[in-house]
């Protein structure tokens, strides 16, 4: 179920159930009023420090720690993470859980040498109080060290299968004779400006018919790669990254409870399709989909949330209920090893949020913050974006505290007319203290129409102007989902999201490229980037008789190709008697080609612009 779906199905229940309770009220309200004064939750125990926003640099060293001293929202399966200091410097670590006793474990060193994690033989318990000392070797001298933090308990929601989307439009999807397996979303270009940028497209369309996945296509809406997921999965936020200093593929996929967030794993892909990692969450949590970026260290960034046991009377919700923790990890990728993780019930009140607490439950936690967008910067500040509290938050990487709020309740800049996002998506630091943001302003609509906006943060005059706005002219109202890309050229890229268009502006924001996926399909995210695929497979074939001997069509592709100019058709009496029979140049995804005449076997070879024979498919019977 996707976002908007679920808002819809929200609204329609809501709707339902009013109407069924004022009748069920007037036949039997005393009886029904006994019963939920007779119903308590059981009270869960806190999930917020006593005090928000602390250092997570221990006090007289450089160490920052996780879980941050004095927490209520640590993993039971976590590992202790020291940052800031070489492993050899780091010594006489100790953990003791209160209820769980001593724990033995083993540091091991990050693959950058500025830190070691204190991995575990065994997890804690929910609620226990665990106390952690140890040494650091500073200059020449030794400084201890020792902080405490408590384990929260797990809300473990409940599996949902996703409902099929049913077929609304028959040319939702896309059907290829050589490549039946495949069924991708059907592109739509309605608006193609000789100025728009000539590269690929990059999308992971889901909630559609056919099966979710990633997707490349050309600014001409034809296919370029298509990697079908298994069905009940999903896969969001495709783009091209650095790894080891060559491209890759990367993307999120998994499952997408109704709760609207991702419980899976990232795939990091080379040119040639083939997966060279799957990068996990770590301290026993899954990979959430909302963001994931390699760094130039060979560390990753990715979201995660955590739904935990949580009293939240105090702000009207239920005393046994449950919020959603919005984490985010740095992951060393040679070892897998946590070097941080950062909460934001550490940091930000709920008082901040503008969702409500009062009808949550544990089956459908408080979903306060909603954090989308992580973007680590070179000057050791992070820009974060949380969709619940409609605010940015420029944080210290080392310490983790928020140092600026931008809009919210409690925006440390003054907001210009037209600044103020809600319900935002994709905050990204620009050159000269800009920030690009996908500002959605719904559901419920609080702008008329979704916009892709530039802002500038004046630190002098503390302010936020608008520089630049971005919208459609349809006038997309998009719920949930959506980006802004920033090209080389200067243009901008959007994904609306929920909305399933792609559109790329000039700098001065005239259209020139439009296009989108028909029917019911959603992107949760969609880029442009130069791409040049080698697949590692075969090419593939599919062919069709014209009656009995008569001339036969090839079909031929080659998924993720994208260096083949032209095919070149072989024919003869046996698989292994094969003779250059046909060509013509690519059509396409798929291109089709008749041969002369009636052909007992036939394959295909895919040529290069100079002619060169860059893959031979299987022959088949013609």
């Amino acid at each position: 179920m996707t976002h908007g779906q679920l808002r819809k199905a929200l609204l329609g229940a809501g709707a339902l159930v009013a109407l069924s309770s004022a009748t069920t009220l007037s036949l039997a309200s005393a009886r029904i009023e006994a019963e939920q004064a007779a119903f308590r939750a059981p009270s869960a125990s806190r999930c917020t420090p006593a005090t928000l926003n602390r250092s997570a640099v221990l006090p007289g060293t450089d160490l920052s720690v996780s879980p941050l001293p004095g927490s209520y929202d640590a993993s039971r399966h976590t590992q202790i993470s020291l940052l800031g200091a070489p492993q050899d410097a780091i010594s006489d670590v100790r953990v003791k859980g209160s209820q769980t006793g001593s724990h033995a474990g083993r540091l091991h060193g990050y693959s950058q040498g500025d830190g070691a994690s204190y991995v575990l033989a065994r997890p804690f318990r929910s609620g226990e109080t665990v106390t952690v000392r140890g040494k650091v070797r500073i200059g020449t001298r030794e400084q201890r060290f020792a902080f405490k933090f408590v384990v929260a308990t797990p809300d473990n929601l409940p599996y949902v299968a996703p409902t099929p989307p049913s077929l609304r439009d028959p040319d939702e999807t896309q059907h290829y004779r050589s490549a039946p397996d495949l069924d991708p979303p059907a592109i739509a270009v309605t608006t193609r400006s000789p100025q728009a940028d000539g590269e690929d497209i990059f999308a992971a369309p889901y909630s559609g018919p056919g099966k979710a996945g990633p997707m490349i296509f050309n600014e001409a809406g034809e296919l370029v790669w298509f990697d079908p997921l298994p069905a009940n999965l999903d896969a969001t936020n495709l783009q091209v990254q650095q790894y080891n200093g060559r491209p890759v593929l990367t993307w999120w996929q998994g499952y997408i409870p109704p709760q609207g967030f991702g419980q899976g794993e990232e795939v990091i892909d080379n040119s040639s399709y083939q997966q060279l990692a799957r990068v996990h969450a770590g301290n026993g949590y899954k990979a959430d989909l909302h963001d994931f970026h390699i760094t130039p260290r060979n560390t990753a960034v990715m979201t995660v949330f955590n739904p935990i046991d949580c009293n939240l009377s105090s702000i009207g919700g239920p005393s046994g209920g449950a919020v959603t923790d919005s984490v985010f990890q740095e992951i060393d990728l040679a070892t897998g090893l946590v070097r941080s993780e950062w909460h934001s019930l550490d940091h930000v009140g709920f008082t901040e949020s503008f969702s409500s607490a009062v009808s949550t439950s544990t089956e459908w936690p408080y979903d306060y913050f909603h954090v989308n967008s992580v973007d680590q910067l070179a000057d050791g500040q992070t820009l974060i974006s949380a969709r619940n509290t409609w605010a940015m938050y420029e944080l210290n990487s080392k310490t983790g505290q928020v140092l600026t709020r931008i809009g919210g309740r409690n925006s440390d800049v003054k907001l210009a007319p037209g600044a103020a996002t809600a319900f935002q998506h994709d905050a990204t630091a620009l050159s000269n203290n800009t920030i690009s943001v996908f500002d959605n302003g719904a559901v419920p609509r609080v702008h008329p129409q979704s916009r892709g906006v530039v802002v500038a943060i004046n630190p002098r005059a503390n302010t936020d102007t608008v520089v630049a706005e971005y919208e459609h002219p349809s006038a997309l109202s998009s719920s949930s989902q959506g980006n802004v890309q920033t090209l080389a050229n200067g243009d901008v890229f959007i994904g609306w999201g929920a909305e399933p268009f792609f559109s790329q502006f000039s700098a001065g924001g005239q259209l020139l490229y439009d296009a989108h996926m028909r029917g019911s399909y959603e992107s949760y995210r969609a880029y442009r980037f130069p791409w040049s695929g080698t697949p590692a497979g075969s090419p593939s074939i599919a062919a069709l008789a014209h009656g009995a001997g008569g001339p036969v069509t090839v079909y031929a592709s080659w998924n993720g190709d994208t260096q083949t100019a032209g095919w070149r058709v072989l024919a003869g009496p046996a698989a292994s008697q094969l003779t250059p029979v046909a060509a013509a140049p690519r059509g396409g995804f798929e291109t089709a080609i008749t041969t002369p005449a009636a052909e007992r076997f036939v394959a295909v070879q895919a040529l290069s612009a100079s002619g060169a024979v860059l893959g031979t498919s299987r022959s088949i019977a013609g």
